[in-house]
């Protein structure tokens, strides 16, 4: 097994992708045009002639290089078409500290769970099913209120709407998140627009007005739950919950999986665990191997971003 670091400049894009295309956890974060958009920089890890993959999403404060996780990109980590063992997700994190001694990035659900890594919860379901069958498992009251509002779910053209509503209902609570990143997010919109894979969904009151609004990416395995604005009328009367059910509903006999991307945070989780889903659960790392002066240069910049 030979793992080469190649920089950026170097990166077969037609075998990355085709190697994504491939692996048996592929997803949409990984592929080269979604990591040239979301990331300011990155190279990549390749074993032998693509058969294995890992980006390696970089930025560089104070003369510090280290590895991050993008916004909007949940997981990223190895990717392949074998099984993840520890010896594999190891040879590849430890080739990755020989380049980037500093990283706080997520793997994937595939990936084997480190000693060093922290569990993080995700949530997906599968809609191979019918809509009658799936929907038996919800909670029971999901979306009586929305079905007494008489709300109405509809599809939407407007990424600038959906993402702006979304700035505006939850600035304060993603403060973490750049208006370069929003930048990069309606980037990525676009494209994956021209390519028929953007779904944008609304739920509005009777007389027109915006409740909720959702953005989902979709490639040929998932359905990706990237972000979410329900303003004050839509929570009084579930116009989330009535979203996510009648999206559910659009796509169920399909041999997709709705990807929930979530979540830790515990009013979430137990809003999405409505749906009964399954917990598909990922690994989140942080290592530091900087030498103490290039560590001090790291604490004060963290204290001040």
């Amino acid at each position: 097994m030979h793992i080469r670091y190649l920089p950026h400049k170097d990166i077969d894009k037609m075998k990355w992708d085709a190697c994504i295309d491939n692996a048996s956890n592929g997803l949409i974060y990984a592929y080269s045009f979604y990591l040239d958009i979301m990331s300011e920089n990155w190279d990549a890890l390749v074993m032998n002639n693509y058969e294995m993959v890992m980006p390696l999403t970089w930025n560089r404060k104070f003369g510090v290089s280290y590895l991050r996780q993008p916004a909007f990109t949940q997981q990223l980590g190895i990717f392949g078409p074998d099984a993840f063992s520890n010896e594999i997700t190891e040879q590849f994190i430890y080739k990755a500290l020989d380049v980037f001694p500093f990283m706080e990035i997520n793997l994937n659900y595939a990936n084997a769970h480190l000693k060093y890594s922290v569990k993080k919860c995700n949530l997906i379901l599968p809609l191979h099913h019918p809509f009658t069958v799936i929907k038996e498992s919800f909670r029971s009251d999901l979306v009586k209120k929305a079905i007494n509002a008489h709300i109405v779910f509809e599809p939407s053209n407007n990424i600038e709407e959906a993402i702006k509503t979304f700035r505006d209902v939850y600035s304060n609570k993603v403060s973490h998140v750049s208006g370069k990143n929003y930048e990069d997010l309606l980037q990525v919109c676009i494209l994956l627009k021209s390519n028929q894979q953007l779904l944008i969904r609304k739920v509005s009151s009777i007389n027109g007005s915006l409740l909720s609004i959702s953005i989902f990416f979709k490639d040929s395995k998932r359905i990706y739950y990237i972000l979410s604005a329900t303003l004050p009328n839509g929570r009084r009367c579930d116009a989330n919950a009535f979203l996510l059910h009648e999206l559910i509903r659009e796509f169920s006999g399909q041999n997709l999986i709705l990807d929930f991307e979530g979540s830790d945070i515990p009013s979430i989780n137990f809003f999405f665990r409505k749906f009964n889903p399954l917990e598909q659960s990922y690994t989140s790392i942080a290592i530091n191997k900087l030498p103490p002066w290039k560590k001090w240069i790291k604490r004060i910049y963290d204290l001040y971003k």
